[in-house]
């Protein structure tokens, strides 16, 4: 199948074609057609799946057909809205709308959090079509009146998952409050556990439903390798692959912390390795800095955590490097799929400590595969089980012991 099976319009397809892209990816070939009839949806899909299209190319459509019906020269009104977790995210999903809208009249913008508000207001009084937003800052000009959701007709909740694991449930209600009754809603999520199928129910009709299984996206074309480690050493193990796999000229790493993060650019720094972190701490201008300079090869390594990778989208990239694996096996998925898009191969290194083993065997469920383990390295951990844990005994004792070790404090002097 190609796009133009889809029945897209011209314009549209003028600017896939000018993408370079002919075929459709399965959550597209599925999700189109139903857009475009005017269903509901219920996409259950990871990063790496075209999913972005998968919902740009019908709102495009739909909105570029209304434009052409009515003729209106007035003031644009916001009809389409896109939430999404980050703000790298929505930044990406809105250079995509720009791209597939490349030879229609339709305008969008995004806005985020992070930043002063004050272009992003301008460029809503200008009037747009399609609105990309962060919760908070939507929400936030929404109680100032720059923005009204009376007039959206599609609604999209991008990374549901995520929303939760961020704690924007309250926000994403809110704002669901505020949309008309009448509209065409799509929720896409990676994961469906039960919060997010109740959270689905308050938002969709009947919808249809799409899922692609990560195992679509995940193994085919990622090669995979396991390193076990000591937890100290990991920082040695990832200065020595840097040093001597030679295709490593780039490599995207993920810490489970913002600290750890830092951290961990600060020691491949001493070892004259060019490395930037990107994380919630750091501002939007820092974190879009770090991320043009990886972009541009002028970084070697990117660390990131999982919430600031949502919307990195870095062509070929051969290494994906887990320095800590994700306790949230679904995460798994999600990072390694940076690697090895589309016809690209790529490969996926993870390290693991002791403590870290049992993350591994719920990963190797999820995907049903063993992931090959690499033993030849210089800093090998052949530990067999975790730690011990402690015991509320040896906890007490330890809690008595630091209590008798306390001197009185005296306010004045002896």
């Amino acid at each position: 199948m190609i796009f133009k099976d889809l029945k897209i319009t011209t314009p549209i397809l003028k600017a896939l074609e000018a993408k370079g892209y002919t075929h459709p990816t399965p959550i597209q070939e599925q999700s189109i057609p139903i857009l475009l009839k005017g269903r509901d949806l219920l996409g259950c899909a990871q990063t790496g799946t075209g999913k972005t299209a998968a919902f740009a190319i019908p709102i495009v459509q739909h909105l570029h057909l209304d434009q052409q019906r009515s003729r209106s020269n007035g003031v644009r009104k916001i009809k389409a809205l896109i939430v999404t977790p980050t703000r790298e995210l929505a930044i990406q999903i809105a250079d995509n709308f720009t791209e597939y809208a490349k030879f229609t009249k339709i305008r969008n913008t995004v806005i985020f959090g992070g930043v002063k508000q004050g272009a992003q207001t301008q460029a809503l009084q200008r009037g747009v079509d399609i609105l990309i937003a962060t919760p908070g800052r939507l929400l936030d000009l929404i109680g100032q009146g720059f923005i009204s959701l009376k007039n959206i007709k599609y609604f999209v909740l991008d990374e549901a998952d995520h929303m939760l694991d961020m704690g924007f449930i309250h926000d994403i209600r809110k704002i669901i409050d505020k949309l008309p009754a009448k509209r065409q809603s799509l929720f896409f999520s990676a994961t469906m556990p039960p919060k997010i199928v109740d959270l689905s129910q308050k938002i969709l009709g009947n919808p249809e439903k799409v899922t692609i299984k990560p195992k679509q996206a995940t193994a085919e074309r990622v090669e995979q390798a396991i390193y076990f480690v000591h937890k100290k050493s990991k920082t040695k193990l990832l200065i020595h692959l840097l040093n001597t796999i030679e295709e490593m000229s780039t490599a995207l790493v993920f810490s489970r912390t913002k600290y750890g993060a830092d951290k961990i650019v600060k020691l491949l720094r001493r070892a004259d390795i060019h490395a930037e972190a990107i994380h919630g701490n750091k501002s939007q201008g820092a974190r879009q800095r770090a991320l043009g300079n990886f972009k541009k090869g002028d970084t070697s390594v990117l660390v990131a955590t999982d919430i600031a990778a949502r919307g990195i989208d870095v062509e070929e990239l051969p290494y994906v490097i887990n320095y800590d694996l994700p306790n949230v096996p679904e995460t798994y998925v999600h990072r390694i799929g940076r690697t090895g898009r589309a016809k690209a191969s790529g490969i996926a290194i993870s390290f693991c400590d002791v403590e870290e083993r049992p993350y591994l065997d719920s990963i190797q469920k999820l995907i049903n595969q063993s992931v090959p383990i690499v033993a030849d390295h210089p800093f090998v951990d052949t530990t067999d089980a975790p730690p011990k844990p402690k015991t509320e005994k040896s906890e007490k004792g330890k809690n008595n012991r630091k209590k008798k070790k306390r001197r009185p404090y005296y306010r004045g002097k002896r």
